[in-house]
């Protein structure tokens, strides 16, 4: 049995994906199953779960999101899930607020669908706001911390 494929329905999935920032999509309907999936990044080594108690980052956490969301510097969540400060439990956070980075160091990890993935930082500077706690849901663009 060949079925037609509707290119529209593919089109509209792989949207869903990029708005999504999920790696893979299925979709069925009477019997007919479609998976759309991007290319993904080389996987990261693995990471172990840090535990979901929320715990402050550095002094920066309780600073409003609001203002820092036009900052130039300001770090979004590229999808939903959940923030991890350090690689594992009782390990040291990736970062803190003073802290000196510079482009492609990891800054968090945001844990969606059991895949973690790391938050790098997207330029040099000088972590001076971290807006999320560790174990803390986020959305998709919230502003996770500040660099300048």
């Amino acid at each position: 049995m060949t079925t037609k494929i509707d290119q529209d329905l593919v089109r509209s999935l792989a949207t869903l994906l990029d708005e999504t920032g999920l790696g893979e999509l299925e979709y069925e309907v009477d019997g007919l199953r479609v998976r759309v999936a991007r290319p993904m990044a080389p996987p990261a080594p693995m990471l172990a779960a840090v535990p979901a108690a929320p715990a402050a980052l550095g002094a920066g956490a309780a600073a409003p999101a609001s203002s820092a969301a036009g900052h130039p510097g300001a770090v979004k969540s590229p999808m939903v899930g959940t923030v991890f400060a350090a690689a594992e439990p009782g390990a040291p956070p990736f970062v803190a607020v003073g802290d000196k980075v510079t482009a492609g160091d990891t800054l968090l990890i945001v844990e969606a669908m059991k895949v973690m993935n790391p938050i790098i930082a997207p330029q040099a500077g000088t972590i001076r706001q971290i807006l999320v706690e560790n174990g803390q849901p986020v959305e998709f663009d919230e502003v996770l911390l500040v660099i300048e």
